[in-house]
């Protein structure tokens, strides 16, 4: 090719890139100068939203360091009188710690999309999918971008949220025994609930999976005192000291069998369990509820077969499954003969194997010598069912820790 001509060409070709360069930034200033307060959608009834990726520098681990199972809608009482510009600090306890964190909000049991207009973590802020806002579909609920932000293991940890036009039924974990604080135009007010946020994770900490504790009353820490961190899986979190992650999706109430306070066992498992970040390992503590609780459960086998259905679930994800017995409950209302002798039974099925991998045998370790159908008096709080700190102590105590360090980190689930 002539030198003239191959200049001419060579003109040409910068001229055109140079045009295209200033198309694609006109193009570019258009798209990029909508406000950046848009909402962004959920997922569906129980989907979750695609979660972006990690920052450059992401070691690309995630794990649950915190977690609450939701229960119910409620009404907020203070939506009566004003439902605009709330917000709520919801405080929780992290077992594991990390250098960036990122948050679960749920809208299960809303009736109307719920819009979130600010989210902070230890005061950082939070964004989904870029922007600041987020819209919450009917029964769904969304993970949001990572932020960089120091998570320290066993402390707690504040995640406010203000929803400026809340229309509810807002979805909660009550009876947490951890006080969170609303803050309206009325003023603060201290709650029990945690409120939309059901799960924290974070990245970046040499855990080597999460502990899902999947339970009732007895998991959830019913009896024990507020702030004080001394359920049973807060206890096993301090002898792990960081070194796995615990969270605890026990709620009151709860039964295998039938729905009652909170779905069934059966129904909410995927959710709460087997959809937890980095989850390697659940222990599952139920049956009790279906035993002593209107209307009681009779025969002993449905009860092992749940719980052997749960076992055989978890290990289709490579979960390993810990198994907890039915402690005493003599001296209760509920209690009679006919019903402590499904309890005994169906503790009888799971000492004998095949029902999980492991047992934890919370019966023994809590009853009474002398009756040991009954709690042993130092560990009850009083009615006979539940514990006090120091029976959560003891429960806290028996899973082996070696045991659980020796389990393959976690990949990132999602």
């Amino acid at each position: 090719m002539p030198s003239r001509q191959g200049s001419t060409l060579l003109i040409a070709l910068l001229v055109g890139t140079a045009a295209l360069a200033a198309l694609v930034a006109f193009t570019g200033s258009l798209l990029f100068t909508e406000p950046r307060a848009r909402t962004v959608a959920a997922s569906g009834p129980q989907g979750v939203a695609r979660t972006p990726a990690a920052p450059a520098h992401s070691t690309g681990l995630w794990l649950a360091t915190w977690a609450a199972a939701p229960v119910r809608g409620e009404t907020d009482p203070e939506q009566a009188t004003d439902p605009h510009l709330r917000t709520i600090r919801n405080v929780v306890h992290t077992s594991i710690g990390g250098d960036a964190a990122r948050i679960t909000l749920s809208n299960l049991f809303g009736t109307h999309p719920l819009l979130i207009d600010r989210v902070t973590v230890s005061g950082l802020p939070v964004t989904f999918r870029g922007a600041p806002s987020v819209t919450v579909a009917v029964g769904g609920r969304i993970v949001s971008d990572p932020v960089v932000v120091p998570v320290a293991a066993d402390a707690d940890l504040v995640v406010a949220l203000r929803t400026p036009t809340a229309r509810g039924p807002v979805t909660v974990h009550p009876n947490s025994h951890q006080t969170s604080s609303t803050e309206a135009p009325q003023g603060t007010r201290d709650t029990m609930d945690w409120r939309y946020l059901t799960a924290v994770d974070v990245r970046g900490g040499k855990a080597a999976g999460t502990l899902v504790a999947f339970g009732d009353s007895l998991t959830d820490g019913s009896g024990s005192t507020t702030d004080a961190n001394s359920r049973w899986p807060d206890v096993l979190a301090d002898r792990l000291a960081g070194r796995y992650a615990v969270v605890n999706q026990g709620i009151a109430g709860n039964r295998l069998l039938r729905d009652g306070t909170g779905p069934r066992a059966l129904d909410r498992f995927e959710r709460d369990v087997l959809a937890v970040t980095g989850a390697k390992t659940v222990v599952i503590a139920l049956g009790i509820n279906d035993v002593q609780a209107f209307p009681q459960e009779t025969d002993p086998a449905r009860i092992t077969d749940a719980l052997r259905t749960l076992t055989e679930r978890a290990h289709t994800r490579g979960l390993r499954v810990i198994g907890a017995t039915l402690m005493p409950y003599e001296g209760h209302r509920n209690w009679t003969p006919a019903r402590n002798a499904v309890r005994t039974r169906v503790n009888e099925a799971i000492r004998a194997g095949g029902v999980f991998d492991e047992v934890l045998d919370f019966d023994r370790a809590a009853r009474d010598p002398l009756r040991p159908d009954r709690l042993l008096p130092g560990y009850d709080v009083g009615d006979h069912l539940h514990l006090n700190d120091a029976g959560y102590q003891r429960l806290g105590t028996l899973a082996d820790v070696a045991g659980l360090l020796r389990t393959r980190p976690a990949s990132d689930a999602l």
